[in-house]
This record gives structure tokens, sequence and C-alpha cells, in this order.
């Protein structure tokens, strides 16, 4: 496994990392466990959670799968978009991110998290409250790092912005959706970033599965995405199914899996620091892990390069915010 610079901190994170948000929903917590322990044996350091995750469950299963091994990974998670029907229970106001920091703690078996990161920019909250919170939570050692995801370019600018002005912890990462299938990030964000020193840390890294080439008919595989949520075929298109056909091809003639050459693909990108990839069992997981040893020609990258070219344009292939 390599190690890269979480941003312009000091944090080392492995080149892939472990999204967990099937815990508890698409895996079980028994594969779950095995999920996360077989991650740590690959040298997989970067776990990826959220409090909304599977209802909580994702936190309350990786709490149970670290025991005893809690110091040997980066274990993140994040707070922000709706978890209940009350007017605090959403945003990144302080009253709301206290009190979910506390219960993720208490889910996870942990007295800190190492990344604490805002799940999308919250427009009913000041800035300035929200960064002074999370300021206080690395103050008070229950933080260690804080991070941001689904913001606008402006958005986490501003926010960096007035943390220097402040004298405030500032965001050292930012989550967003980045992928062959999607690469809005490079027109913005990405340029941003590597001025900035913020690193990216992508998801859906293959699209939903549409990059392992797996929706190449109208039925969806059996456990897939599509299958066990239907609403998630709003992201199908017909030109994002013919590039998944496309990378089959290209992988086909590279003689690996079609999803492992879209996640080297990913990390050789400018600013990236770890990719977040999700797993239904151990042995998807080890699959996937591939991808860090993968070499990939000049041609290979050229080709890759131009079949998803369309999609630096349009819109995000996802983007979750506060309405």
């Amino acid at each position: 496994m390599n190690y890269r610079k979480l941003g312009c901190s000091g944090l080392k994170v492995s080149e892939l990392g472990l999204g967990t948000n099937s815990f508890g929903k698409r895996a079980d917590r028994e594969e779950s466990i095995r999920i996360v322990r077989e991650a740590i044996d690959l040298g997989i350091n970067f776990i990826d959670t959220a409090n909304i995750y599977a209802g909580t469950a994702s936190e309350t299963i990786i709490g149970e799968a670290l025991e005893g091994r809690r110091n040997e990974v980066v274990l993140a998670t994040k707070a922000g978009l709706v978890f209940g029907p009350g007017p605090n229970d959403r945003g990144s106001s302080r009253f709301h991110l206290q009190r979910q920091l506390d219960e993720s703690l208490r889910r996870l078996r942990t007295d800190y998290v190492d990344l604490y990161q805002i799940h999308t920019f919250d427009p009913d909250t000041p800035l300035e409250e929200t960064l002074r919170a999370l300021d206080d939570m690395v103050r008070a050692g229950k933080v260690r790092y804080i991070g941001a995801s689904n913001y606008a370019a402006w958005e986490l600018m501003k926010a960096i912005g007035i943390s220097e002005r402040l004298g405030l912890n500032r965001f050292v990462s930012t989550q967003v959706s980045y992928s062959l299938a999607d690469r809005t990030p490079e027109r913005e964000l990405v340029p941003m970033s590597l001025d900035q020193g913020v690193g990216i840390i992508p998801y859906f890294p293959l699209a939903g599965g549409i990059l392992t080439g797996k929706y190449g008919s109208d039925r969806a595989p059996a456990g897939s995405r599509a299958a066990t949520d239907p609403n998630f075929s709003r992201f199908f298109d017909d030109g994002r199914l013919e590039l998944g056909r496309r990378v089959r091809q290209l992988a086909g003639e590279a003689g690996v899996a079609p999803g492992v050459l879209s996640i080297r693909w990913l990390i050789r990108r400018p600013a990236v620091a770890t990719v977040i990839v999700g797993a239904t069992s151990a042995a998807q997981l080890r699959e996937n892990a591939a991808a860090v040893g993968l070499d990939l020609s000049s041609s290979q990258l050229a080709q890759l390069d131009e079949a998803s070219r369309p999609y630096k344009l349009g819109e995000p292939f996802a983007n979750y915010r506060l309405t």
C-alpha cells in the first residue's frame, strides 16, 4: 500500500480508502466486520463513514470492528445532512454538530475521530459559527483534523479564508463525486485544491458500479446498488452506460477488471489524496486493492482521458445538498 499526505496536513492516508455506506444495508454486520479487518490487513488505513449511513448502523458496526485496532486507522466521519425531523436535526450549526459528534463517538467506541467532515454546505449557518465549533472540537481533543464534503469551490475557498483570518483550524480535505463518469471537479475544485493544499477524497469512484461495466443491459444485476435502491437508476444515461462499456473494453485489453482500471486512473489525478471505495464483501475489496500497484501506460491513460472527456462538462454525477 502507498500513502499520501492529506492535503497540507502531516497526516498520511492510504491511496485506497474504505467507504462504509453499505454497512448494515447491502453488507450485513458479520461481512462488514470482515471487510474492515481485511482492509487493515491490506494496509488500508483510511476508513470513512457518516452519522446517517444505514441509519447509524455503519458507525456502530465500525466501532465493533475496530475493537483493539483503533490506533491502526485514520477514522473519518461526517455530519450535516438531515438526521431527523426536528429543525436542528440538520446543518452545521454548533448545536447540531456538537450533538452529532458526541453520538458518533459513542457509536464508534472512541474518544476522538481523526477527520471530522461537514457533509454539505449549510446556507443557513454562518461559516464563522461552523468553523469556530470545529476549532473547539480540535482543541478539546475530540477531533484531529477537519474536512468538507459536497462544497462548491467558492464555498470551500471562503471557509479557508475565514479560518486564516480568524486563526482557526482549516479544512485539509474535501469529499466530492469524482470519477471517469464525473470530471466536473476538474473545472474549479481541483485547481483550487492544488493552490490551497486541500486533499481531494473522491466518492463514487466507480459511478455506483457503472464503471465496472455490469450495467451493460437494462436489467440491474442482483445485489447491485441499482437493484437494491431503484432510485439509483436516476444516475444512468446512455452516455455513461456507453462509457462503462468502453472502460470494460480497455480493461480487457489491459488484462484487469474495469473497476480496477477506473480506480487507478483516479488515484493518479492531481490533488487526490485517497479514493473511497465501497465493498459488500472482503473479496470485492481485495479485487479493488489491485488498483494500487497497477501501472498504466501513457497510451492507456490517454484513451481513458479521451473516453471520459465529455464528463468535464454538465452536471455532477452526484451532489448532496440541503434543501
